[in-house]
């Protein structure tokens, strides 16, 4: 542990962080850039005595709660909480389970691609954001629980409206190997995930296909770099399909376009007028 450099390190983060930006009042005769020690500590749920202490470089090593705790009040990015777990001794594991929470810079670049598709799925292809684009193509996501918006559950366990299997996707056979290879290899990360855990074991009874796949123990997948939709109301939507991968959170966006000047080139303009309605459906 090095106590001097956490200290300048907790230091020069509270600093930079106003009372605003955490919901406080700045109030008369503020002396000091950012935060006070003392609302530092109340942020943190921890007492003044003991973060002036670390600030002074002269408190024990901190444990692993109380390092959560203030890397949280003090608003650190990932890669300011894995330092600040190095300075003081501890150096980060693996996270607990795989991350949910997508950075807004990524859900602002999805809202940008208004003649794209897209969505970000996590290590255990659960659908954690998407455009309006997207949900016209596939599903109105927003109109789903957490469970019934993972596309491995969905292709394997349903629901399949009308026989159309995970929205009619043309590559449905590649999909279902890609996304048992993909959790296998996310499982040997998360092992004490017990949502990940029971998402397996809950394919692995409901679906011969999936039992059949994940006895195989592949962990390699091939991209998929084109496939068709099967829309209900604009019918077969042919797209490229394009994986972005965001590393530090073990996330992929997925971004499907027409080709230009391809049949399916006006589809997305029919989707953006068309929204998440069903034309095809009686009033």
């Amino acid at each position: 542990m090095d106590r001097q450099e956490l200290a300048d390190f907790l230091r020069s983060r509270r600093e930079r962080i106003t009372p605003a930006d955490v919901g406080l009042p700045a109030g008369p005769r503020r002396r000091t850039p950012g935060l006070r020690r003392e609302e530092v500590a109340q942020l943190a749920y921890i007492s003044t005595e003991y973060y002036t202490r670390l600030e002074q470089a002269r408190a024990p090593r901190p444990s692993l709660e109380v390092l959560a705790q203030v890397a949280r009040a003090l608003r650190l990015s990932d890669a300011e909480r894995d330092h600040l777990h190095h300075l003081a001794g501890t150096p980060p594991g693996l996270p607990p389970g795989p991350s949910r929470e997508v950075r807004q810079s990524i859900v602002d670049l999805l809202h940008r691609l208004p003649q794209a598709a897209a969505i970000v799925i996590s290590a255990t292809y659960e659908v954690i954001a998407w455009n309006d684009l997207a949900a016209a193509l596939m599903e109105d996501f927003s109109a789903l629980t957490r469970r019934d918006r993972n596309l491995v559950r969905r292709a394997f366990l349903g629901p399949h409206p009308e026989g159309r299997r995970l929205y009619g996707v043309s590559d449905r056979e590649e999909f279902a190997l890609s996304s048992v290879q993909q959790l296998r290899a996310a499982s040997a990360r998360y092992p004490d995930d017990r949502e990940l855990t029971g998402l397996v074991a809950e394919l692995l009874d409901g679906s011969e296909e999936f039992a059949r796949l994940w006895a195989a123990h592949d962990v390699e997948s091939r991209p998929t770099l084109c496939k068709t939709f099967d829309h209900p109301v604009v019918g077969p939507v042919a797209v490229n399909c394009d994986v972005l991968d965001i590393a530090d959170r073990d996330q992929h966006v997925v971004i499907y376009t027409a080709t230009p000047g391809s049949p399916s080139e006006e589809a997305p303009r029919l989707l953006s007028v068309v929204g998440t309605q069903r034309l095809d459906v009686p009033g």
